[in-house]
C-alpha cells in the first residue's frame, strides 16, 4: 500500500478544507473505511455503496478537481473493492487506467478496464464495479447536459438523451492516447499551484478539446451524423424568427407574429423551418419554452413550485407539461426540482 501512502503524504495539505477558486474546486481523501469511501464517491442524487471483498483490508486515495466544465479525478486503491451505484448520476464517466484492473457492469455486459484499455460509462445507466488493487486511474466526469449542449451547437438543433458512447477505448495510440494525455495535462495543470489556475482561457480550451475529442473520435449514437457534410446555413428569415422567439418566448406570440418579425409569409417561414431545422416554427418555440422551464427547475432549488415555473413559460396544463417533460428529459419536473 506504499504507493497510496506516498500520494497521500504528497497531497496532505488538500484534505481539509477543500481548496476552491472561481475556476475550480479541489478535494482529496484517503482512508481504509468502505463506508467513508461510499460517502466520498456518492452524490445526493446518485448514492454509491462501497464494500471490501470478504472483509479484506482496503486503502484508497482520491483527488477530485472540478471545473465549470467537467471533473478530473486521480484515484488509487489497494485491495478488492466492490462499488454499487444505486441511481444514474447524469454524467458520462471515462476511466483512464494506469495500473490494475477494474470490471464495470453496464447493462447486460461487463467492461474490463486495464492499462491501455479505457472505459466509457453512459450517464443513463446505474452500474456496479469491482476494483482489483493495486489500481490507479484518472477519471473524467462530464455532464451529459454539457455534451448535449455541444452537440446542439454542432448540429444547430436540440439534442437530448444519452449519447450512447461505445463502452471501451484504446489508450495505446490515436485519439485514446491523446485523450489520456489531455486528461493528465488537465489534472497536472490544476493540481497544487498548476499554471491552469491562472489561465481561464487555456483551461476552457483544454476542457473543450476533451469534449470535442470524445464526440469526434469515440463512436456514439451521433457519429454517423457528424461525419456527414455540414448542412447549408439557415437563411436570415429563419434566424430572425428564432431571435424573435427567444426574446418573446414568455409571451403569447402567434405564428403570424413570428412571420411578421421574420419579414416573410407564414408559408415561407414554415418551409424554411422544415428545410433548415427539420421542424415547424411553433414546435421550435415549444422546445425553447421547455428548455427554459428545465433551466428554471434546475436553478430554482425548490424555491418555486413546478406549477409556477410551467405557467411562466406558457404551459397551462400541468399534467400535460409533466408528461412531455418526462419524455423530453427522462424525469418528472418535481424530480428535477429536488435534484
Amino acid at each position: 500500500m506504499s504507493h497510496i501512502s506516498n500520494m497521500t503524504a504528497h497531497s496532505s495539505s488538500l484534505h481539509d478544507p477543500a481548496r476552491q477558486s472561481p475556476l475550480f474546486w479541489e478535494t482529496a481523501f484517503s482512508g481504509t473505511d468502505p463506508d467513508a469511501l461510499s460517502e466520498i464517491l456518492s452524490t445526493p442524487s446518485s448514492p454509491i455503496k462501497a464494500a471490501a471483498q470478504a472483509g479484506t483490508p482496503i486503502a484508497y486515495y482520491c483527488n477530485f478537481i472540478s471545473t465549470e466544465e467537467l471533473t478530473i479525478a486521480d484515484c488509487a486503491y489497494d485491495g478488492t473493492i466492490s462499488l454499487k451505484r444505486e441511481a444514474p448520476n447524469g454524467k458520462v464517466i471515462i476511466f483512464l487506467p494506469m495500473e490494475g484492473n477494474a470490471v464495470f457492469d453496464a447493462g447486460k455486459e461487463q467492461i474490463h478496464s486495464i492499462p491501455g484499455r479505457g472505459a466509457i460509462l453512459g450517464a443513463g445507466r446505474a452500474s456496479g464495479s469491482r476494483l482489483i488493487g493495486p489500481r490507479r486511474h484518472l477519471g473524467l466526469f462530464v455532464d451529459q447536459a454539457r455534451i448535449n449542449r455541444q452537440l446542439t451547437h454542432m448540429f444547430e438543433r436540440t439534442i437530448s438523451g444519452d449519447t450512447d458512447f461505445h463502452p471501451t477505448i484504446d489508450l495505446t495510440n490515436g485519439s485514446g492516447l491523446v485523450l489520456q494525455q489531455l486528461a493528465a495535462s488537465l489534472h497536472r495543470g490544476l493540481s497544487g499551484e498548476g499554471p491552469l489556475q491562472q489561465s481561464p482561457l487555456a483551461l476552457r480550451a483544454l476542457c473543450d478539446a476533451i469534449v470535442y475529442l470524445l464526440l469526434e473520435t469515440c463512436p456514439h449514437r451521433y457519429s454517423e451524423a457528424l461525419a456527414l457534410p455540414a448542412p447549408a446555413p439557415a437563411p436570415r428569415h429563419v434566424k430572425w424568427a428564432i431571435d424573435f422567439m427567444r426574446e418573446h418566448m414568455a409571451e403569447p406570440i402567434s405564428l403570424n407574429d413570428i412571420a411578421t418579425a421574420a419579414k416573410v409569409s407564414v408559408r415561407t417561414l414554415q418551409q424554411g423551418f422544415r428545410q433548415f431545422r427539420n421542424t415547424t416554427p411553433m414546435a421550435h418555440l415549444h422546445e425553447l419554452r421547455m428548455l427554459a422551464a428545465h433551466r428554471d427547475l434546475l436553478e430554482s432549488g425548490a424555491r418555486q413550485a413546478v406549477a409556477d415555473i410551467a405557467l411562466r413559460w406558457g404551459f397551462t396544463h400541468l399534467g400535460r407539461f409533466s408528461a412531455e417533460y418526462r419524455k423530453r428529459f427522462g424525469q418528472l419536473p418535481s424530480q428535477t426540482l429536488r435534484a
